[in-house]
């Protein structure tokens, strides 16, 4: 026993911290429910936690009188219609306790109005919270990008195409033109998409006060979307950029793999795992 102060004896006691539980993932622990959410105007995508990808499918519901595309451009403009298209995907694969956390991707551009509308469809599936992230970001991390650094995103997608430059992870410029794959099919020539994408990292330049946007092109451009597996599109590309174009993996499902990257570090969050 150790002395205190003159001598006399002082009892010390030990009082062990409880060991927090083994974090268990979804469907075991029913804090983890989630789901990442990609709604592009073609194709819907999912991800639900400790399941991976669910769902690749056309964005379309059926109302009764035949199919509807309630996206369009990259705009919801049938609200009513993406929720029920989202309860007929994904009302049967959530668990009936619990309520998920959703992670939708949004473009940049048109985003206080489709984060607005996304959270209102999303009701359907009974989310505790909904956080919402540009398309482009979710990309960035898809590919595990330096986010230290000035970084350019191209993504085109089947009805929109988007060049966004991201400093810090966070959107400091943006372009967008409604332009996309979808359009080839009638009779858009895929080199209109290619100089849409060289006219917006254009104007970005021109109308850049900082180094930032001319930085970044040093480092090299990030292409995603549909429209990176496309040959006849990206072919004269870095030609078009002055600068190197890199390829994200898998670039058409990027942004919901990056979604689904911060639905898994909100899981581990000490708020949600309830350790320290």
């Amino acid at each position: 026993m150790p002395a205190g102060e003159g001598g006399r004896p002082v009892t010390v006691i030990r009082r062990s911290l409880p060991t927090p539980a083994r974090h268990r993932h979804w469907p075991l622990c029913r804090r983890c429910s989630g789901i990442a959410l990609d709604l592009g105007s073609a194709r819907t995508r999912a991800w639900i936690a400790g399941r991976g990808m669910v769902l690749d499918v056309p964005t379309v519901t059926f109302p009764g009188t035949g199919a509807i595309h309630p996206i369009q451009r990259g705009t919801i403009v049938d609200t009513p219609g993406t929720a029920r298209m989202l309860e007929r995907l994904l009302g049967h694969r959530l668990p009936r306790l619990g309520r998920p956390l959703v992670v939708v991707t949004a473009p940049v551009l048109d985003g206080l109005a489709f984060r607005t509308a996304a959270r209102t469809a999303v009701e359907v599936l009974r989310p505790r919270a909904v956080l919402t992230v540009p398309g482009a970001r979710a990309v960035a991390l898809a590919a595990g990008a330096d986010h230290i650094r000035p970084l350019l995103v191209v993504d085109i997608g089947a009805h929109l195409t988007e060049v966004v430059l991201l400093v810090d992870g966070a959107v400091t410029d943006a372009r967008r033109a409604a332009l996309g794959t979808a359009d080839l099919a009638d009779g858009t020539p895929p080199g209109d998409i290619t100089a849409a994408v060289a006219d917006m990292v254009a104007a970005m330049r021109r109308q850049d006060r900082t180094a930032l946007t001319r930085t970044a092109l040093r480092r090299g451009v990030l292409l995603a979307g549909g429209g990176a597996l496309r040959p006849d599109i990206t072919r004269d590309l870095p030609a078009g950029l002055g600068c190197a174009v890199q390829q994200v993996p898998s670039p058409h499902t990027a942004a919901v793999r990056g979604a689904a990257g911060l639905l898994a570090a909100a899981h581990h969050h000490p708020s949600v795992t309830g350790t320290v």
